[in-house]
């Protein structure tokens, strides 16, 4: 069956006849083309053209085995940009699922280019699972470099941006970052940690400060309070950011600064 009742074409006689006007050689689809091919070649060949090199690469599943839907607006290229995705991400898994090569993120379309291989590809159904592509995409986050983001952020600095991106899924998470180090916060102190948070307070080491401030600060501490471990470090934390997670403060604590760490801590 080439052509409908009403008079229009199916898929199969057009598609033929555009790879021979426009020169295709290789056609690369879905395993689900496969019975067309025969067909196809058959009318390429009455045609009188040259049959492409053909290829078919296995289909998509959702992480429970379902089909895919077209009708899955999460997974549309624009969705994924607003929900902060990177395109380098959404490429990386696009060219590696369902291959041979280990799932990871690339920040280079060359990487991609020069390990494609048809014969990587299996023909068995590649599952996506979304939550591997947001894991996929804090991955990237934490390998690239600042000259990488830096025209996408209006705040910030490489040292900001070498501090914070290992703590990112997001590009839009590095604000909430920024706001810490550079906006108010509310100190989290407990009442048994009152005396010492104050007491590091009185010891913050004097400018300039640098990467190595920290570890100064705090093995004086040490040696001072018999403290060490969570015991030493998590009160300090508490205070300087409000959280009890992040990044390493050896890298923060010279973004926060010695009177905006003073404030926090008394």
């Amino acid at each position: 069956m080439l052509i409908r009742e009403d008079g229009s074409y199916l898929y199969t006689l057009p598609s033929v006849v555009d790879d021979i006007e426009f020169g295709i050689t290789h056609v690369i689809r879905g395993e689900d083309h496969v019975v067309n091919a025969a067909v196809q070649i058959e009318i390429t060949r009455a045609l009188g053209g040259a049959v492409p090199a053909y290829a078919h690469h296995s289909l998509l599943t959702g992480a429970d085995g379902a089909g895919l839907s077209k009708r899955l607006g999460s997974l549309s290229i624009g969705a994924m940009r607003e929900n902060g995705l990177e395109a380098m991400a959404v490429v990386s898994i696009a060219a590696l699922l369902g291959t041979s090569d280990s799932i990871h993120p690339c920040a280079d379309y060359r990487e991609l280019v020069a390990g494609f291989d048809l014969a990587k590809l299996s023909r068995a159904p590649a599952r996506f699972d979304e939550a591997e592509l947001n894991h996929l995409n804090a991955k990237l986050l934490h390998m690239l470099p600042w000259d990488a983001v830096k025209d996408r952020l209006d705040y910030g600095s490489e040292a900001f941006w070498l501090a914070v991106r290992g703590n990112l899924e997001k590009l839009s998470d590095a604000k909430a970052w920024q706001e810490i180090i550079a906006g108010k916060i509310a100190p989290v102190v407990a009442n048994e940690d009152r005396s010492f948070v104050s007491d590091a307070a009185k010891s913050l080491p004097a400018e300039p400060w640098d990467s190595t401030t920290w570890k100064t600060w705090t093995d004086a501490l040490k040696l001072a309070t018999d403290r060490k471990g969570k015991q030493l470090f998590m009160p300090l934390r508490l205070a300087l950011t409000g959280l009890d997670h992040g990044p390493e403060l050896a890298a923060l604590l010279p973004l926060i600064g010695r009177q905006k760490a003073m404030d926090r801590l008394a």
